[in-house]
C-alpha cells in the first residue's frame, strides 16, 4: 500500500491569491493512500525542503506529490532532494497548479476546484509510479566550436583556458566574423579590430586550440559525452602546412572580383585572404574565380611562389572527429532589404547603403581608408538619411522582432559622420529609441548632443532626384508628411541566422523558433542549453544580441561545456523509452519520428514456434533519447513505452479526472 504525501506550495500570492491552500490542502487528504498533507509558503525554498524531508521520515511516507509550478522550473529541485532520503527520486509527481490553474484563473472556487483534481490525477499517477534509476556514459574530453565570430572564439578560449581541448571551426577562410568587419563599438568607440584581433590571434597561438577554417559540418551522430562529428575541409588549392602568408601571390593575381570582406565596395584577387589581419594568415583560392582552375590558364601565383604551397589539384576531404560536447556560435546575417523594400530602390542606388556597408567605408582600413565617401562618385555627403528598423518590426515586409542593436548602431554611425564631416547634416527616421545597455542611453543622448536630427517616423519611398536622394516619409510626432533631400542614406537592416542553419540544426537535433533562431531549452533557466544534451547556444544563434551580450553568453555556455568535460562520467535520465520486444513488429515507425535520432533497428536471434529466425526490433539509444514520447504515440503495436509516463500510469490520471 502506498504512503503519500502531499504538498502545497502558496508560491507567495502566485498561488495562493486565487487557489485556496486552506480548502485544497485537506482535499488532499481525504484522497486514495495519502498520509499526509500541508501547505507552507514557499516549498522550494531551504525551510520549505526541509519540512518534507522532516514528514517523509516522520510519516514513513514512500512517495511524494508536489503542488506547486511548472514541473520544469523545479521538479530537478525536488529530486535532488529526494537524493538524501529514503525515496527514489522518481517517485515524485508535480501538480502544476501555478500556470495550469492559478495564472490563467479568476475565479477562486473554480480554479480551487480545478486544483483540487490536478492533486487528484497526480495522487493515482504517484501511486502507480516505480523506481528509476539513471545510467553512467563516459564523457570525451573535447568541445567543438561551430563558428568563429567573437562568439565562437570567446567560447574556444575559456574552453581552452581551462585545460580542454577545443576544435574551432569556421567555414570562411578566417575566424572574426562580423566584428571584424566593424570599426568602431558603442558605447565606449574603441576600435573593434583593437578587440577582436588580439583574441583572434590567441585563438591561432593557443595550445589547446585546432583550428579549422574553410570547412563545413558534414553529418552530427552520437549524443551527449560522445559526438561524432563528419567535417568537411574544402579545398584551399594553397599548401597551409608550408604557406608563410607572405602576400605575393595576391598582388601580382590579374583576376579581381568583389570583396565579400568589403561587401563589394571593393575588389580582391582570387587567391586572397579574407582581411589583412586574418587568421590563419593565409590565403586561399576562390575556385569560381580562378581562371587556371576554369580554363587551364594563367597560374602566376604557381610560378611566383618561392615556396611551391599553389597546388591546383587539392580536394575537398572529409574527416570525422569525436567530441564530449558542441557549441553553436554561427552568428547571423542581415537581410536582403533590397529584395524586400523596392520602395527603398531595391539596390538600383549606389548611395543606398547598409549599416554594415558604411562600417567598410568608415574603417581606417576599409575600401576608403576611412574616409566617409559617396560610392556613386565619391564626393564627401553633406545631408545623410540614416532609417531604422529597416526589416526589424515590420511582420509584413520583414521580420516581426527588434534586432536589438540597430538603434545604437544608428547613434554610432551618427555620431562618426559629424565627428568626420563638419558642418554636415544627419537624420535619423525611428519607430521607437531602444537604448538598454550600460552607457547606451547617455550615448544617445551625447548623439543629439552632436547634432543628430530624431525623426519619428517610417520613410515610405526613397528616389532619386537630380543627382540626389529623396526620402519621403512622416513625422508621427508632427502628424505631417517630410521630405530629406539627401546625399546618402544608410539603412540599419535586421538580423537574421545565417545561411545553412537549418541543415545544421537538422543533423544536431537542435528546435529552432518561429524566425528560425535556434531555440534555447528555458528562456530563464537554461538559456545557453539546447533540449539536445552537450549542445549548448553562444551569440546571435540564438537571437539579436550586441557584442557585451554576445560575449557573456559564449563565457555562459563555455562554462557548461567546462562543467560537463570536469567529468569522466555522466548520468543519463532514466526517463525514456523503452521497447518490449516480443510486441515490436520492426515497421520503423518510430525510427522515421524520433527528433533526437535515438532509435535504430537491430537485428536480433527470436524464436517463432520450433524455429529460430532473424528479425529486426526498434533499439533505444539512452544517451540520444530526450523522453519527449514521440515514438510511443507512433508505435502501432503498443511496444514502445515511455518510463515515468507508462499508458497504464497515463490511464490512471485519466480515472482519476473522471470521479
Amino acid at each position: 500500500m502506498s504512503r503519500i504525501g502531499v504538498f502545497v506550495c502558496h508560491c507567495g500570492t502566485n498561488i495562493a491569491s486565487v487557489v485556496d491552500p486552506d480548502r485544497l490542502t485537506p482535499a488532499a487528504r481525504e484522497m486514495p493512500g495519502v498520509v499526509y498533507a500541508a501547505d507552507y509558503r514557499y516549498m522550494c525554498s531551504e525551510p520549505g525542503q526541509q519540512m518534507i524531508k522532516d514528514s517523509i521520515s516522520e510519516h514513513g511516507i514512500d512517495r511524494i506529490v508536489i503542488a506547486s509550478c511548472s514541473p520544469r522550473m523545479h521538479e530537478t529541485t525536488f529530486r535532488k532532494m529526494l537524493k538524501g532520503t529514503s525515496i527514489n527520486p522518481y517517485m515524485l509527481e508535480i501538480a502544476n497548479i501555478r500556470e495550469q490553474c492559478s495564472w490563467v484563473h479568476a475565479d477562486k472556487g473554480r480554479a480551487t476546484e480545478k486544483a483540487i483534481g490536478l492533486v487528484r490525477m497526480a495522487v493515482s499517477k504517484v501511486s502507480k509510479n516505480e523506481p528509476l534509476y539513471a545510467q553512467s556514459i563516459p564523457i570525451t574530453k573535447r568541445a567543438l566550436v561551430i563558428g568563429g565570430g567573437i562568439a565562437g572564439i570567446q567560447a574556444a578560449l575559456d574552453i581552452a583556458d581551462a585545460g580542454h581541448e577545443v576544435v574551432l571551426l569556421e567555414r570562411e577562410p578566417s575566424i572574426g566574423g562580423k566584428m571584424a568587419m566593424l570599426d568602431k563599438t558603442f558605447p565606449t568607440l574603441d576600435c573593434s579590430a583593437c578587440i577582436s584581433t588580439p583574441k583572434m590571434v590567441d585563438v591561432g597561438a593557443h595550445p589547446n586550440i585546432r583550428l579549422m577554417t574553410y570547412c563545413e559540418v558534414e553529418s552530427v551522430s552520437g549524443y551527449i559525452g560522445s559526438f561524432e562529428v563528419a567535417i568537411r575541409q574544402k579545398a584551399r588549392y594553397v599548401n597551409h602546412d608550408i604557406c608563410t602568408g607572405c602576400g605575393l601571390c595576391e598582388t601580382k593575381c590579374p583576376v579581381k572580383v568583389d570583396s565579400e570582406f568589403n561587401l563589394g565596395l571593393s575588389k580582391r584577387p582570387a587567391i586572397y585572404k579574407l582581411f589583412p589581419q586574418a587568421v590563419p594568415s593565409k590565403p586561399v583560392i576562390d575556385s569560381e574565380s580562378c581562371r587556371m582552375l576554369k580554363d587551364g590558364k594563367c597560374g602566376i601565383c604557381a610560378k611566383l611562389c618561392p615556396l611551391g604551397c599553389i597546388d591546383y589539384k587539392d580536394e575537398a576531404r572529409t574527416v570525422t572527429e569525436s567530441f564530449g560536447a558542441i557549441i553553436m556560435a554561427t552568428g547571423y546575417q542581415l537581410v536582403d532589404w533590397a529584395a524586400m523594400y523596392g520602395e527603398y530602390g531595391g539596390g538600383r542606388y549606389r548611395d543606398i547603403i547598409s549599416g554594415l556597408q558604411f562600417e567598410r567605408t568608415v574603417n581606417a582600413a576599409g575600401p576608403t581608408e576611412g574616409h566617409i565617401l559617396r560610392p556613386s562618385d565619391g564626393r564627401e555627403p553633406e545631408t545623410v538619411v540614416i532609417v531604422k528598423c529597416v526589416g526589424s518590426r515590420d511582420p509584413k515586409k520583414g521580420k516581426s522582432y527588434c534586432s536589438r542593436a540597430c538603434c545604437m548602431y544608428a547613434a554610432k554611425h551618427a555620431h562618426q559622420i559629424l565627428e568626420k564631416l563638419p558642418g554636415s547634416r544627419v537624420f535619423i527616421f525611428y519607430i521607437d529609441v531602444r537604448t538598454p545597455g550600460k552607457g547606451y542611453e547617455e550615448f544617445y543622448d551625447q548623439t543629439r548632443m552632436d547634432g543628430a536630427v530624431y525623426v519619428r517616423g517610417r520613410i515610405s519611398k526613397i528616389y532619386e532626384e537630380d543627382g540626389g536622394l529623396v526620402c519621403q516619409g512622416e513625422d508621427s510626432l508632427l502628424g505631417s508628411q517630410v521630405r530629406v533631400r539627401a546625399d546618402m542614406v544608410i539603412l540599419e537592416t535586421a538580423m537574421e541566422p545565417s545561411q545553412g542553419i537549418e541543415g545544421l540544426t537538422s543533423m544536431l537535433g537542435a528546435a529552432r523558433d518561429a524566425n528560425n533562431w535556434i531555440q534555447e531549452a528555458h528562456p530563464k533557466l537554461r538559456p545557453v542549453e539546447t533540449q539536445v544534451g552537450g549542445v549548448f547556444l553562444a551569440g546571435t544563434c540564438q537571437g539579436p544580441k550586441d557584442i557585451p551580450d554576445t560575449v557573456s553568453q559564449a563565457s555562459a555556455a563555455a562554462a557548461k561545456v567546462i562543467g560537463l568535460l570536469n567529468k569522466s562520467e555522466m548520468e543519463t535520465s532514466p526517463m525514456i523509452s523503452a521497447v518490449e520486444r516480443d510486441k515490436c513488429s520492426g515497421c520503423g515507425a518510430c525510427v522515421g519520428i524520433c527528433p533526437y535520432k535515438a532509435i535504430t533497428l537491430q537485428e536480433i536471434d527470436d524464436r517463432l514456434g520450433a524455429k529460430r529466425i532473424k528479425r529486426e526490433v526498434a533499439s533505444v539509444n539512452s544517451g540520444l533519447c530526450q523522453g519527449c514520447g514521440a515514438c510511443t504515440a507512433a508505435c502501432r503495436t503498443g511496444a514502445l513505452d515511455l518510463l515515468g509516463f507508462r499508458n497504464g500510469q497515463i490511464l490512471e490520471e485519466v480515472d482519476a479526472l473522471c470521479l
